[in-house]
């Protein structure tokens, strides 16, 4: 039986991908729990499975000088032979390996397969919270019209809600896309899942740092994204050398860089900004493809007056006032757009403007 059993914990190991110290702990903690279950007591039992699946078994029993209850006392003739120094009243550890089989074999089964399914969950659940933060590749397997789209992702299965999916975006099953992942959940008879999103601002993050090297080694730096999933986003940049073209960097040769990036965003428009440590040069980078004729930083209520053109107006506030409201966003200041005569007014009464982007 002990080395069925051997066999048994080797092809757990295997099967499951899990590290051989989890698997050897889950199955003496079952063997422990089928004893106790089966047999009673066992309060004093302690079980070891080795790296061989060898399973050593201890009792703690005191030493007496004549024994009533042999599964809790040992003589001391015989505890002196384990230990020469043993004592009266002393607690030794006596191996026990006839206890191994008085375990039930249908309940240590069931307990083992149950302890095992636990340790891993747990394994995948600490496997994958280092995953976090991050972007994966997953392949869609199907539709459940409770939670969105169930991914593959490996070893454990990810939900993609109707709310994380770029608007306007069809999935099919089969299809391989990139998500980012922001949660775990133990869901239960499904075990571990993870919470994918394809809306959410890191992953454009991601991507950058996925297509341009500058920005994987740390060359270059995103200083702040502001996006609108499926229709817009801004970026800003910054280069740590004088000598690197952040912008030229993020687009690439012939806009090869940023076009990837576009594509797996379902034709998703991104504006590359350079960031400026001059808010005022921040917020006018911010409403491109404008060109400010100024800025004029109010900060008694962190509002940004820029002054545009009458010709290119309604393209700084963009459709819907997009533009500067996604400006307001990655800089953190209100924007309003004015023309040049409501500048004067803006600042004698804190006036009436254009319609403005607050920050959110």
């Amino acid at each position: 039986m002990r080395t069925e059993f051997q066999a048994a914990i080797a092809q757990l190991i295997h099967e499951k991908g899990l590290p051989q110290e989890k698997v050897m702990e889950a199955v003496a903690n079952a063997l422990l729990a089928a004893y106790r279950k089966g047999v009673g007591g066992g309060e004093n039992i302690r079980i070891e499975v080795e790296r061989d699946g060898e399973v050593k078994i201890w009792s703690t029993k005191r030493v007496v000088v004549q024994v009533h209850d042999a599964a809790h006392e040992i003589s001391l003739g015989e505890a002196q032979q384990l230990d020469e120094h043993a004592a009266l009243g002393q607690q030794i550890d006596v191996e026990t390996p006839e206890i191994f089989n008085r375990i039930p074999a249908q309940a240590a089964k069931q307990i083992i397969l149950q302890r095992i399914r636990e340790a891993e969950q747990e394994f995948l659940f600490e496997t994958y919270k280092d995953r976090l933060d991050d972007m994966v590749v997953g392949t869609v397997l199907r539709r459940d019209e409770r939670s969105g789209w169930v991914l593959d992702l490996g070893k454990i299965e990810g939900v993609l809600e109707d709310k994380e999916q770029i608007p306007g975006e069809r999935l099919k099953v089969g299809q391989r896309i990139r998500v980012y992942l922001f949660d775990l959940k133990r869901s239960g008879g499904r075990g571990v899942q993870a919470l994918a999103s394809r809306t959410h601002r890191n992953i454009i993050k991601r991507l950058f740092e996925l297509e341009v090297p500058e920005i994987f080694d740390g060359q270059v730096e995103i200083k702040a994204i502001a996006r609108e999933p499926g229709s817009r986003s801004k970026v800003a940049v910054w280069a740590r050398q004088e000598s690197i073209d952040p912008i030229g960097a993020c687009v690439g040769v012939r806009g090869t860089r940023i076009n990837n990036i576009i594509n797996e965003l379902n034709g998703e428009k991104i504006d590359i900004i350079l960031w400026s440590t001059d808010p005022a040069q921040f917020v006018a980078n911010a409403l491109s493809p404008v060109k400010p004729l100024h800025v004029e930083l109010r900060e008694s209520d962190h509002t940004a007056l820029v002054e545009v053109t009458e010709r290119q107006l309604s393209l700084a506030i963009g459709k819907e006032g997009q533009n500067a409201r996604l400006a307001a966003r990655l800089t953190g200041w209100r924007v309003d757009v004015v023309r040049p005569v409501e500048r004067i007014d803006a600042n004698a009464e804190a006036a009436t403007t254009v319609p403005s982007a607050p920050v959110e």
